[in-house]
């Protein structure tokens, strides 16, 4: 059994992935800003955390005892440029440096399909901001020396999950359920062959343990 802190504990892959991990007899352990999120989370410890005004301290206080970090967190879209900094950036930047001071080597990040392309002048201001803050936020996870593994979506619904996905460094861009983002999520904090590797996965054809493996 592992505890695994989930930084945006609320979020909507955050809320599938938790019974994903507690099925198989992990603990999540899911940090949240409000303490009412407690009910949409069963089976997880609920700790509080405010991402955008905690330091790096506080994240380390609610990493304590666990083994791995899975980064979830998004400013959402609420149309506000400094929250893609203040969440997709620095609560990224702010979880890499807990985990360090704690020895927690283990950490996945939810990032996004195409975050490496500079993003043209043309492209919305908000926009503009959420790909460079996951682009900066996973640069910096790659040179972080923890355990990493970077998992880059498609477009997100709300379908059923099919557990079955493309991946790939790169794949054509299409869509993805939350719960096949999930899924893989859970998949990969279970194998260590996908330690150091970031790849996209858009939905496909392929059982996410094998797509896995393929990488």
């Amino acid at each position: 059994m592992s505890d695994i802190a989930i930084v945006g504990g609320h979020g909507q892959v955050a809320r599938l992935l938790v019974p994903l991990l507690t099925d198989r007899g992990d603990l999540p352990v899911a940090l949240v800003r409000n303490p009412d999120h407690a009910a949409d989370l069963p089976g997880a410890a609920i700790r509080l955390l405010d991402i955008e005004n905690a330091s790096a301290e506080d994240f380390a206080t609610v990493f304590t005892d666990c083994h791995a970090v899975v980064f979830a967190a998004g400013g959402g879209p609420d149309g506000k440029i400094e929250r893609k900094r203040s969440v997709d950036l620095e609560g990224s930047l702010k979880s890499i440096e807990a985990a360090k001071s704690l020895g927690v080597k283990r950490f996945v990040q939810l990032s996004a399909m195409g975050v490496d392309t500079a993003p043209g002048d043309d492209v919305e201001p908000v926009w503009k901001a959420y790909v460079e803050a996951k682009r900066d936020a996973d640069t910096a996870l790659r040179e972080s020396g923890l355990d990493w593994t970077i998992v880059r979506p498609g477009a997100l619904t709300d379908d059923a999950g099919t557990g079955r996905v493309e991946v790939g460094e790169t794949v054509d861009r299409g869509e993805i359920p939350r719960a096949d983002v999930a899924a893989v999520l859970a998949a990969v904090l279970a194998d260590d062959s996908t330690i150091g590797k970031q790849f996209e996965v858009v939905g496909g054809d392929t059982p996410v343990a094998d797509a896995l493996a393929s990488l």
